[in-house]
This record gives C-alpha cells, sequence and structure tokens, in this order.
C-alpha cells in the first residue's frame, strides 16, 4: 500500500473519529443516550415528545391522496427486499466460509430504533422501520458484494462510477497486468482491515462472523 492511500486511509479514521463526537454531542443537545444498544431518553425528553404527537386520522388527513394511493406500491417492495436479505443470508454463510471472507455481521447495517421515538405515531413508526430495514438490507447486500468482487476480481473500473463500496480501494489499478498477475492472491484474501476493526469492537466477531477455514480455500 502506497505512502499515498495510508495518508487518504488516515485522514478517514480521523474523519470517523470526528462523526463520533458529534453523535455524542447531539446525544447530549436531545437528552439521550445509547447504551448495551440500546436507545434511553430521559423522562424530560420523553414528555416533550408526547406533547409532539401527531394523532393518526389528523396524518391521514394531512397526506396528499396521491401518496395514500401509492401505499400498496412501496409496501410491496418489502417482498423483494426480504427475500434479498434470506438469499444474502443463504449465500454467505455457504460460500464465505469456504473463500475465506470474513462475515458481513447483519445487525452492523440495519439499525431498528425509530421506534423508540415517541413524537412518532404508529403510522410513522411502521414506515420508518420499514426504510430502515430496506436501507440496512441493501447497505449489507453491497457489502457482501464489495467482499465477493474483492475476492473474484479486484480490478478498478477505467470508466467512471459515481459511488465506490468499501473495499473498491483495494483493487488493482486497470489495466494494471503484471501486479494483478503477481499479487491476485494476495488481494483477495487482504481482509486484516476487518478482522482489526472487530477485534476492537464489543461486539464479539463469533456472533456476527464464521472464521476462515484452514489455509483459506479457494
Amino acid at each position: 500500500m502506497n505512502d499515498k492511500l495510508d495518508s487518504l486511509l488516515e485522514q478517514m479514521r480521523t474523519l470517523e473519529k470526528e462523526v463520533m463526537r458529534e453523535l455524542q454531542r447531539k446525544e447530549q443537545e436531545f437528552l439521550y443516550e445509547v447504551r448495551l444498544g440500546k436507545v434511553r431518553f430521559t423522562e424530560e425528553a420523553r414528555a416533550r415528545h408526547r406533547r409532539l404527537v401527531k394523532r393518526f386520522s389528523a396524518y391521514v388527513r394531512d397526506s396528499r391522496f396521491m401518496i395514500l394511493l401509492t401505499t400498496p406500491v412501496i409496501w410491496s417492495c418489502m417482498i423483494p427486499i426480504a427475500l434479498v436479505d434470506l438469499f444474502m443470508t443463504v449465500y454467505q454463510a455457504v460460500c464465505f466460509p469456504i473463500y475465506g471472507i470474513p462475515r458481513v455481521c447483519r445487525r452492523d447495517y440495519i439499525a431498528l430504533d425509530r421506534h423508540h421515538l415517541s413524537y412518532l405515531n404508529w403510522a410513522e413508526k411502521l414506515n420508518c422501520e420499514y426504510c430502515a430495514y430496506v436501507n440496512g438490507v441493501l447497505a449489507c447486500a453491497t457489502e457482501i458484494a464489495a467482499r465477493t468482487e474483492q475476492y473474484w476480481c479486484p480490478i478498478k473500473h477505467a470508466l467512471r462510477i459515481k459511488s465506490m463500496h468499501s473495499r473498491y480501494r483495494f483493487f488493482f489499478d486497470y489495466g494494471d497486468a503484471e501486479h494483478y498477475r503477481r499479487q491476485i492472491e494476495t488481494v483477495r484474501r487482504a481482509f486484516e482491515d476487518i478482522r482489526d476493526d472487530e477485534n476492537g469492537t464489543a461486539v464479539s466477531p463469533a456472533s456476527c462472523h464464521a472464521p476462515p477455514p484452514p489455509g483459506g480455500g479457494k
């Protein structure tokens, strides 16, 4: 890994720390804290939230007719999303131990915590958690696909892409045939950053990730 890439990664880590400090500041501002994975509001905050809740009847009355009409359409997406969730879970459980790829921890991506907000009525809570589930599943699937791509084809694109997934920075430059042939086996197993991050968290890696088989395996 070259010096420039090391510098960029260090900047990313610094920014992540700044984000965590900002999140902690928001906890103090809005009178809540996160302990053991659970959100706890102060009684003062809960009382304030209850005063701001919107009755369901008013919520429906204030919604535009076309919004109500399209509700079944957006909720029908639950079926393919749930199938993606199921198939991605089965896929990585079967294939990742064989490839020697660390498993993606599903709960790192799906955060269902908005139902704790007392200023939301039951319909708003349901909608919010649905959005969180859908986006969480897609983010988790993207990470699973990214790790798979690192194993099978870690080559950057010549064409510009709008966003890069988390593993893209480890890929070979487009057209760099020499490095690809010499280092492909090293890069396809280069997940030390993930394992180091897991070891530095309070969540046990064993609870989310199956260990790679001896010798990795192809």
